[in-house]
């Protein structure tokens, strides 16, 4: 009876979680259901969990059959948080066939979408590339008299900019401050983006100082947005400039922001400039992630510095980041031709050690 005192819904809830997790859906079902030999009686708040636990594990499908048999069995009717927490699922996974078949049972059974699940829809859409069928919902959304979110605004503005519809994401930033939502960072971050699909980046500038003006930022997803969109406009030189102007304001660069400037200066053969901006990020504590080691080391390999690849190649490791097999293939090889075989050797040594450890510590 003490062990039973001990256990709450949550204690099964965790353990169906962690199943879920391992991708053993049948354990995490009968873990769930094992609370009501232990006198607790699941209600629909717990199934729900349930059902959200298998669909945030990547098995939507499975989620839904549980959800068939509950019903089957009669025990669990769903409700309007059941149907949306399906439709995340399926929009997640980019299957508008799976979330239209969810949608229309949920209205064959009578229950009405309300903002939420008006944002799922709009927000599956958008990263499908399908704005016309997004705005379609948010018209259906206003006809039945259901107030748009920010979020929604915003989710419309960055799918729109990223089909380069630039003047209808414009008309989607202005309908929102018009609804009565004053401007978020994410908000404007998405205009920012909408300009740079358009290769509209003096406009875009204009953003981030009427940002700075308001208060409202901008933050490093402001900057990243931008660099990101620069880059790929070859734009090295303008991005370079750019990333130079973020630490005199409030704004620090972040992990990804130093990871897309060390790539482009690398891959724009500019390896000592590279160096300083890692001296830089280390200075500030900020660590290394596996595509920064990989970018520097192949532009040392590619400048035929191997002693100094070697050495960001031995911190990888020293730091426990596994080094792709490409980029190992690369340095040996490079290594190989410039006649280093007893350093090709030591690091292949020092790589096999860490392969030896397992990757759960």
């Amino acid at each position: 009876m003490k062990q039973r005192a001990l256990l709450s819904k949550d204690t099964f809830a965790l353990i169906s979680r962690r199943y879920a997790r391992a991708r053993k859906i049948r354990d995490a079902v009968e873990a769930f259901e094992k609370m009501e030999m232990f006198g607790l009686k699941p209600d629909s708040a717990d199934y729900n969990n349930l059902i959200d636990t298998i669909s945030k594990s990547k098995n939507v499908s499975r989620a839904q059959e549980i959800l068939y048999d509950l019903k089957r069995r009669r025990k669990f009717s769903p409700d309007l948080k059941t149907y949306t927490i399906l439709l995340e699922g399926w929009g997640q996974e980019k299957n508008l066939t799976g979330m239209k078949e969810v949608y229309d049972e949920m209205i064959e059974g009578g229950f009405a979408p309300d903002v939420v699940t008006y944002g799922i829809l709009i927000n599956a859409f958008c990263k499908c590339g399908k704005c016309d069928e997004a705005l379609k919902v948010f018209q259906n959304m206003e006809a039945n008299g259901c107030r748009p979110s920010p979020h929604i605004f915003c989710t419309l503005i960055n799918g729109l900019g990223s089909e380069k519809r630039l003047n209808e994401a414009l008309k989607y930033f202005e309908l929102s401050k018009s609804c009565g939502h004053p401007p978020e960072i994410p908000t404007y971050n998405a205009v920012v983006g909408s300009y740079c699909w358009a290769s509209s980046f003096e406009d875009a500038y204009k953003v981030v100082a009427e940002m700075k003006t308001t208060g409202i930022g901008p933050n490093a997803r402001t900057f990243d947005i931008i660099l990101h969109h620069l880059i790929k406009a070859g734009k090295t030189e303008e991005a370079y400039n750019v990333f130079q102007s973020i630490g005199h304001g409030d704004v620090e660069p972040q992990l990804n922001t130093y990871t897309m400037m060390i790539s482009m200066l690398c891959a724009d053969e500019r390896v000592d400039l590279a160096i300083r901006v890692w001296n830089e990020m280390s200075e500030k504590g900020i660590l290394p992630c596996m595509h920064m080691f990989s970018a520097l080391i192949n532009g040392l390999c590619y400048e035929n510095r191997l002693d100094e690849a070697c050495h960001y190649f031995e911190e990888m490791l020293d730091k426990g980041i596994r080094p792709p097999g490409q980029l190992f293939a690369k340095l040996k090889e490079t290594l190989l031709e410039g006649g280093k075989q007893d350093l090709a050797y030591m690091m292949a040594v020092k790589l096999d050690k860490l392969r030896k450890i397992p990757l759960n510590g």
